[in-house]
Order: C-alpha cells, then structure tokens, then sequence
C-alpha cells in the first residue's frame, strides 16, 4: 500500500491475497488460474498479417492449426471446445469456454488453461481475420 494516499484497486487486493494464500499453501496454482476464469471473452484488437492473405490461405492455416494443435498437448475435448469458440459469435463462445470448463486467461482467448493447469494458446488467426485480407483471385 504504501502512502495513507494510495490504495489497492479491489481486484488488485484480491489477486496480492490469493498470492499470498498459494505462498503459505492454502491454496494452489490451478485455483489462481481459476480465479481469472469469469473474463468474458472478446473479439481480438485489429491485426495485420505480415503479408496480405486470402480467405483461401487463411482457412488453410486455421486448418493446419485445429489438425496439429492437439499434439502438443492438452486435453482433445479442450481444443475442440476452444475451436468451437472461436468460430462462434461471442455469446455462445462465452458459453462454450464457461461450459467446458475453460478458465480463460486473455479475454481474446489468445491464452487459456483448463482445468487441470495446461496451457492451451491460440494464434490470433484463428480468431479473427487480419485486416490486409484479400478478396480470393
């Protein structure tokens, strides 16, 4: 805290005590994750590819990712959650991850933890579209 002018925001409290409750082993590091699990999730900030694609290119790499991302690990049912999602609109993608058990780290769902503490990251292509696509020729 500091000077009798400064304070803790609520949330910042909250996270410096539950810090303090994990030091001292009253509680782990799956239930800190947990704690940030209520974010509601958002559509990703605008980005740019580092060059122009197509839709075609785009579904491609989503592809590729959704069919190799299970192998590095995690659970199956996860990332198939995750996938559904992200390809949802908002709404039922907030109902999804919260269904699923997904405790959301980065409302953009850039970066999320499941239950059991693996960690599970997800380019921003898959989220959303780059703003330099391109129409398909």
């Amino acid at each position: 805290m500091g000077c009798t002018g400064s304070s803790r925001s609520k949330g910042e409290g909250l996270w410096t005590e539950m810090r303090l409750m994990e030091e001292i082993g009253f509680i782990t590091p799956t239930d800190l994750i947990r704690s940030e699990s209520s974010k509601k999730i958002r559509k990703p900030k605008p980005w740019k590819h580092s060059q122009p694609l197509t839709r075609t290119q785009l579904r491609q790499m989503r592809d590729e990712f959704w069919d190799t991302a299970p192998h590095y690990g995690g659970q199956k049912e996860i990332w198939d959650a995750l996938r559904a999602a992200a390809e949802a609109d908002l709404t039922l993608g907030q109902a999804i991850v919260d269904s699923a058990g997904v405790i959301v780290q980065s409302t953009d769902l850039t970066t999320c933890y499941d239950e059991r503490g693996a960690k599970y990251e997800l380019p921003k292509y898959v989220l959303s579209e780059p703003t330099n696509l391109i129409r398909d020729s």
